[in-house]
């Protein structure tokens, strides 16, 4: 078996983009859109057969063991050559905290299945009038004796009618003190009773998110994670990885690209008030690939990520988000037409950029939020 850890970091990097480049379908490199379970199985299916569909996780749990250096250069890699992302809360998600916080029984029941892709796993976190105020959440779990009985209803959730599982955040004790506690961490099968799951249209006509309603579910007292009550502290652990995640500069990167290669087949470089709109925006794109290499280096170093990465979230979401509103006005007339606009030789889709870039702001936990956070915990100013 090969050792990756062993390679340079120059030497994986070369590693997986070849990888990349020989077998990675080249109609699905940049979606405009988030792509379905079906439209990209096989590939996922291809690299779990290669053992390469968990490579932060652990060896002892089935994956690569891949070191933090080596795997930021593997998500990187995949960012760089627009490969689609997978239905992949199991991955990022579910297993490092089972791995973290499992039983042994939870275990060796789910990591498998994740590495295998039969399980396929959706967040259940917002829910209406409780979406960036998390701690506000509504749907209960109640003790029923030899398990829970859940109901409720989660909305924005990605790609739930293509799921098998979801974990969810639950208020078992409607009693505490605070509202950051009496709320419990739990695994739900989708195919349970009571559940139902409507998906919503997005102004791009596309169903990526859905509302999940929770009717009298029955949820098995194993399916809980952690102890009961203790859900809130799970929950901020995985959202700080998300939030680097979130905050990569490669979607701000790729989008000035495809508005560069617009605005030079169309001359606009030309106009003083486009180039400096542009270099404004080539700065701020250069300021995050620093920004996002400095939170990096600590993933790398092994560190936890602390408040300050809510700092990275909000700056790589707004500055996806001027991009694509100066590539729209940048198309003028055209900047409300669906689809490919003539770049000379090529097509650039401006109109999905806008689209992509409108949820941004919200999703991962609201920018307004990521404010008050840092303004709480970093900047330590009175409420």
């Amino acid at each position: 078996m090969t050792d990756w850890n062993a390679m340079s970091d120059e030497e994986f990097r070369a590693e997986i983009r070849s990888f990349l480049q020989q077998n990675y379908p080249d109609h699905l490199r940049y979606p405009s859109r988030r792509v379905r379970w079906h439209e990209v199985r096989e590939w996922y299916l291809m690299q779990a057969e290669r053992g390469w569909t968990a490579p932060g996780w652990p060896a002892e749990y089935g994956g690569v063991g891949l070191s933090p250096s080596k795997q930021l250069i593997f998500i990187e890699e995949q960012e760089r050559y627009g490969v689609a992302r997978a239905p992949d809360q199991g991955v990022v998600m579910v297993g490092p905290l089972l791995i973290r916080y499992g039983t042994e029984e939870q275990k060796k029941h789910y990591l498998p299945k994740i590495l295998s892709w039969e399980n396929i796993w959706v967040q259940g976190y917002s829910e209406p009038n409780s979406g960036s105020d998390l701690a506000s959440l509504r749907t209960e779990a109640v003790d029923a004796g030899d398990h829970w009985v859940v109901n409720g209803q989660k909305t924005w959730t990605t790609l739930a009618q293509d799921g098998t599982h979801i974990f969810l955040l639950a208020r078992t004790d409607p009693k505490a003190e605070r509202k950051q506690q009496g709320i419990s961490f739990l695994l739900v099968d989708l195919n349970t009773p009571g559940i139902t799951i409507r998906p919503i249209r997005n102004i791009a006509g596309h169903e990526e998110f859905c509302e999940v309603f929770f009717d009298n579910v029955k949820v098995p007292k194993n399916d809980l994670v952690g102890e009961p009550n203790q859900g809130w502290t799970m929950a901020k652990a995985l959202l700080g990885f998300e939030r680097l995640f979130l905050g990569s500069p490669k979607q701000s990167q790729n989008a000035l690209g495809r508005l560069d290669a617009f605005a030079t087949a169309r001359g606009l470089h030309d106009d003083p008030a486009f180039a400096d709109q542009f270099a404004r925006l080539e700065l701020d794109v250069a300021d995050l690939a620093e920004a996002y290499e400095a939170f990096a280096d600590r993933v790398r170093a092994g560190e936890a990520l602390g408040a300050d990465v809510s700092w990275l979230k909000v700056w790589a979401t707004e500055t996806f988000d001027r991009i694509a509103a100066l590539s729209v006005q940048a198309a003028g007339a055209e900047g409300g037409i669906s689809g490919g606009l003539a770049a000379g030789d090529e097509s650039v889709d401006l109109l999905s950029l806008y689209f992509g870039a409108l949820p941004t702001t919200i999703y991962g936990g609201s920018n307004e939020i990521q404010r008050n956070i840092l303004a709480k915990q970093v900047l330590r100013l009175p409420e």
